[in-house]
């Protein structure tokens, strides 16, 4: 059987840097930063006390006033997503066959705003007997977002969501890939949402020395690569593709952004929260991926890494470049935007995705900001190029984006540029 082509044809993001793809990704190139104090809730008492939230988002623009309430706010965000990357596909649903379009949509934790707020109401007023919001778990469960989606555009084809932590939205992407490539669609809207800044999130993440504590300077914290890093910044927001197989594409002459070449997949096997300090899945999870497209480790420009500004995490990751690409690990520009989104979680796959495809298209590199060069860890090699600071121009022909998840659960996705 011969696999399909599947190409790129539609974007749509909302970010704590900009409510459409437009936007943040001009801030991305700038080096800004959408940390700074939460508003969400009091957080006055917390360790960490910023985030890297969605400013003024107004649901009422992508759904029913009436139906707002339905939603979490992390479903609230994938129909934004999802509704910017409808508009900009130019699908014409009145001729499509909505048989053979899908939706493959992640969350790492789904609707826990809405479980936080019902389960915390129950306590408060558990002596008037079991009180629940009739809409608590179609709005808490992860898989929510993808049934909204399907629900709004009549998508009747394959429809389900992936789960598997910070890797969620990036292995979507892969299962999307998978589902046209072998003709069972063609068209899949993949990508993923999370809304985890609320106090149990913020303060469970805390617990586990996860997050950044520096409050002094939010913009600052999230700071890959550095000796003083000291955490992940937590972020919000959602992301969506949509992937269509090729001859359909072209078809219906509809705009190609880059083409998805390949896919891996990994398991550390290792620890519960910590990748493997030398990089094991890390470096299977990327040789898998470029033995999927078929291609040689020098044929990748750009690597957009998990970097998530942890002690471990970041060490481990080079490490594995160093091992899959050798001495091509020096010609790559390698980068972690979450030093700016912060770390989007279940969305932060689909999110890096989007940077690749536009770093592709635009022929540069988003930047590494928040280096210093007294802040050197000695772990780590820094003859490596990662794009500190300020963003660079570069001949990119195929994009690799990293993301590993609590569990040991690694993906990889490979972008390439579009030639018939």
């Amino acid at each position: 059987m011969e696999l399909k082509r599947v190409v790129v044809t539609g974007l749509g993001a909302i970010t704590p840097l900009g409510h459409d793809v437009a936007s943040t990704w001009e801030n991305i190139l700038a080096g800004k930063s959408g940390a700074g104090p939460i508003t969400l809730f009091d957080a006055s008492q917390f360790k960490t006390q910023f985030a890297c939230e969605v400013k003024d988002f107004d649901p009422t623009k992508y759904i029913e006033k009436k139906d707002v309430r339905k939603y979490d706010r992390y479903a609230q965000l994938a129909m934004a997503a999802a509704d910017e990357a409808m508009s900009d596909s130019k699908l014409d649903l009145e001729v499509e066959d909505c048989n053979r379009i899908g939706v493959v949509f992640a969350s790492g934790i789904g609707g826990i705003k809405t479980f936080e707020e019902e389960v915390s109401g129950y306590y408060l007023e558990k002596d008037k007997g079991p009180r629940f919001n009739p809409f608590f778990i179609p709005k808490m469960i992860s898989d929510i977002a993808a049934g909204h989606i399907a629900i709004k555009y009549g998508f009747h084809g394959p429809n389900y969501a992936t789960v598997s932590a910070c890797a969620s939205s990036t292995h979507a992407i892969g299962e999307a890939f998978n589902l046209i490539r072998l003709g069972k669609a063609n068209v899949i809207f993949a990508g993923g949402a999370e809304a985890t800044i609320c106090p149990s999130s913020v303060g469970g993440f805390n617990a586990l020395h996860a997050l950044s504590t520096r409050n002094d300077s939010p913009e600052t914290a999230s700071r890959p690569f550095t000796a003083s890093r000291d955490g992940f910044v937590i972020g919000e927001g959602a992301a969506t593709l949509v992937l269509e197989e090729l001859d359909h594409a072209i078809a219906r002459g509809a705009h190609i952004y880059a083409e998805v070449v390949g896919e891996g997949m990994s398991a550390d096997a290792y620890h519960m929260t910590a990748s493997h300090p030398d990089g094991l899945g890390a470096k299977l999870v990327m040789q898998n991926a470029l033995n999927d497209a078929n291609m040689q480790p020098e044929e990748i420009d750009y690597i957009n890494v998990h970097g998530t500004s942890t002690s471990v995490g970041d060490s481990s990751e080079v490490k594995a470049i160093q091992a899959v690409f050798g001495e091509h690990a020096y010609d790559l520009n390698i980068s972690s935007t979450k030093s700016m989104t912060g770390h989007l979680l279940g969305a932060t796959g689909a999110m890096e995705a989007i940077f690749c495809i536009l770093a592709i298209r635009d022929q540069i590199v988003p930047p590494t900001i928040n280096f210093t060069e007294d802040d050197k860890d000695p772990e780590i090699d820094y003859n490596l190029n990662f794009t500190f600071n300020k963003a660079q121009n570069k001949k990119i022909r195929a994009a690799l984006s990293n993301t590993f998840g609590f569990g040991g659960h690694n993906s990889s996705v490979i972008l390439k540029q579009f030639n018939k």
